[in-house]
C-alpha cells in the first residue's frame, strides 16, 4: 500500500499546523497577560489600600507624640519627688518646733508673772 502526497497538500497541512500553534500559542499570551494585569490591578488597589493606612497612621502617631510632650511638658508641675517632699517637711517640722518653742517661752513668762 503506497500513501501518496502532494507537494502543496503537505505544505497546505505544515502551514495549517504552524497557524494552529501560532493561534494557541497567542491564547496563551493573551490569557497570560489577562492574568499579569489583574495581578497589576490587584497589586495598586493593595498599595493604595496600604498608602491610605499609612497616611491614617503617620495622623494617629503624630497625635500620640504631641500628647506624649504635653504630658512630658506637665509631669514637673504635678509631680513631687521624695527629697524635694522631705526637705519641705523637715523645714515645715522646724518652723512649727520654733513656733513651739516661742509658745513655751511666751507660756513661761505669762505665767512666771501671774
Amino acid at each position: 500500500m503506497t500513501l501518496q502526497v502532494e507537494f502543496t497538500w503537505l505544505v497546505g497541512l505544515f502551514f495549517t499546523f504552524l497557524g494552529a500553534c501560532v493561534g494557541m500559542g497567542k491564547v496563551l499570551l493573551m490569557l497570560q497577560q489577562r492574568h499579569q494585569d489583574d495581578l497589576h490591578r490587584q497589586l495598586k488597589e493593595e498599595l493604595s489600600a496600604i498608602s491610605t493606612a499609612r497616611a491614617k497612621d503617620s495622623g494617629e502617631l503624630q497625635r500620640i507624640e504631641r500628647d506624649w510632650l504635653t504630658w512630658k511638658a506637665d509631669l514637673p508641675l504635678q509631680y513631687v519627688r521624695r527629697e524635694d517632699y522631705v526637705r519641705n517637711q523637715t523645714v515645715i517640722e522646724a518652723k512649727l518646733d520654733a513656733l513651739a518653742g516661742q509658745n513655751a517661752r511666751i507660756t513661761g513668762m505669762l505665767g512666771g508673772n501671774q
